[in-house]
């Protein structure tokens, strides 16, 4: 196994609440372009810019330093699709995990890590009902142990549910739980899909049952709201959310998947640029 890094950084992000408004952008990492025009079209510069990673895949340094250099930090949720979560944990694939940390080592910038996101859900092959918390919370345990033996000390670690639905195959939390050792944030990811959903009710009772066994940072890490359901009131009460709990922030979905998430009004766009004032203002 290689030797440590030896040199250290301070990349320990702000867990000030109030203080991120993330974005993700189809496109990316391939491209920053999208996200570039986000910019240009709604005036705020993302401080968290999101893209999913397969297995394999291995980390997107170039995309990470353009992020950097637009004065955000690229946050990577890695998908184990169709891979053995026990296998992980037991060692399997650590060549492909230890070529990951060295290259997120070598970035030196500060980077968010998540593995298995939306794992209390049952539409992924490492979630719910298709594999066990035991062995999803081992795999994630050893992956964490695996980037820090290697030096790997930039990586915020977060640990990514789903809300809770009644009806919907969703568990609880608790048992996908790795343990505060190995979290540094949750992340926390939910939709606005009805007129009549606010935040309270659609975020509130699993922010509860998570404040239950960790009281880490915790960020809105996917969220928007459908065309149907007033985008400029949604937003608002987005951020009228994220100041009741005291949240870091919040990451916007900004693409189309089975719905059209994007901001496309001017009332949207608007309302957008009036929450990320105030939120900038209260961050200061």
């Amino acid at each position: 196994m290689p030797r440590p890094h030896s040199s250290h950084l301070n990349t320990t992000l702000s867990v000030k609440p109030d203080s991120y408004v993330g974005i993700y952008q189809s496109g990316a990492p391939n491209s920053y372009a999208g996200i570039a025009r986000f910019t240009a079209t709604t005036g705020i510069k993302p401080r968290i810019v999101v893209y999913y990673s397969g297995w394999f895949e291995p980390f997107k340094a170039n995309f990470a330093t353009t992020a950097a250099k637009h004065g955000a930090v690229p946050l990577v949720q890695i998908n184990p699709k169709n891979v053995s979560l026990a296998a992980i944990a037991s060692g399997r694939y650590d060549s492909y995990l230890t070529s990951y940390a060295e290259a997120v080592r070598s970035y030196r910038g500060p980077v968010i890590l998540g593995f298995g996101h939306e794992m209390n859900g049952s539409w992924y092959s490492w979630g719910y009902r298709h594999t066990s918390p035991a062995d999803f919370v081992a795999a994630w345990r050893h992956i964490v142990t695996l980037f820090r033996g290697l030096g790997a000390r930039n990586v915020t670690w977060m640990w990514t549910v789903n809300v809770m639905h009644a009806g919907r195959s969703i568990a609880q939390p608790a048992p996908w739980w790795p343990g505060s050792k190995y979290v540094t944030w949750v992340g926390l990811d939910g939709y606005y899909y009805q007129p009549s959903w606010k935040f309270v009710s659609l975020f509130g009772p699993t922010i509860a049952a998570i404040r239950e066994f960790t009281h880490a940072p915790m960020l809105i890490a996917e969220t928007s709201a459908a065309p149907t359901t007033n985008q400029p009131a949604k937003i608002a009460d987005l951020f009228a959310g994220i100041r009741l709990y005291g949240l870091l922030g919040f990451v916007w979905f900004n693409s189309v998947h089975i719905v059209d998430w994007r901001l496309t009004t001017p009332g949207a766009i608007a309302a957008l640029r009036r929450g990320a004032e105030m939120h900038r203002r209260s961050a200061s």
